[in-house]
């Protein structure tokens, strides 16, 4: 177990913080938790740290968010979409270059957002019936990019956001779909061998503050209007776009 208390305040407020954002909006902060991890550890034993504490707060998220939240007929097709891109994550994971999928992610995403935003306004819910042929091209993205980049959101919420579904089914089939993918990719990252025994005991370790951010998520979600709740959605989802864009960015520049 780490020791110091430097590692134990970093660490428990930025899983607080991921935590909130998968119990108000699914997800959309998590992104956050490598740089902020990174401060007190190597950037490698940070991204297994939140990969392992991510699948903790789905557990909590799920009890949250069941199943009379989820929208059966999107995970319908989401879902084979997610394990098919998993698989496929797994197979070319050492011949794919991550730079090069997540540039194209996070400017496909920023396209999506900044759309939105000179749009003015939210789709009405249930505006757009679901679509098979989306929803699997998004559970196969987000499957893919979620294994090779840890950038596996933006896909599943343009489709979810584009579907104009209420607030609540959202979140709740957004949780369902990564408590499945978070946990379906561990297997293959340790055939791989990314991960390591001291990653472990770090997460076990900031494991506890999950729960208590998921309560104080979803207490945010059901105080937010859907209107506001969707509006911030798409903030997370800019912020996040435009942070894998720069970061890929750079990092071919170098």
């Amino acid at each position: 177990m780490p020791t110091d208390p430097l590692f134990y305040l970093v660490g428990w407020a930025t899983t607080l913080v991921i935590a909130i954002g998968k119990g108000a909006f699914g997800g959309g902060l998590a992104i956050l938790g490598i740089p902020l991890l990174a401060l007190v550890t190597d950037p490698l034993s940070a991204a297994i740290i939140i990969a392992m504490l991510v699948s903790v707060m789905d557990l909590f998220a799920l009890q949250s968010f069941g199943m009379s939240t989820w929208s059966k007929p999107d995970l319908v097709w989401l879902l084979p979409g997610l394990v098919a891109g998993i698989g496929i994550g797994y197979i070319v994971f050492l011949k794919v270059d991550p730079r090069i999928v997540t540039l194209i992610i996070g400017l496909t995403t920023l396209a999506f957002t900044l759309h939105w935003f000179a749009r003015g306004r939210l789709a009405p819910a249930g505006s757009r019936p679901v679509s098979p042929v989306l929803a699997l091209i998004a559970g196969t993205a987000s499957g893919f990019t979620t294994f090779v980049a840890h950038a596996g959101g933006p896909p599943v919420s343009m489709y979810l956001l584009g579907r104009g579904v209420p607030k609540t089914l959202f979140v709740g089939t957004t949780v369902a779909f990564f408590t499945l993918g978070n946990w379906l990719k561990l297997p293959p990252y340790f055939s791989l061998g990314l991960t390591r025994p001291e990653a472990l005991w770090s997460a076990l370790a900031l494991a506890p503050a999950a729960p208590l951010g998921i309560w104080l998520g979803k207490i945010v979600h059901e105080k937010l209007e859907q209107k506001v709740l969707f509006f911030w959605c798409y903030v997370l989802l800019s912020l996040a776009a435009l942070k894998l864009t720069v970061d890929a960015a750079l990092a071919l520049l170098r």
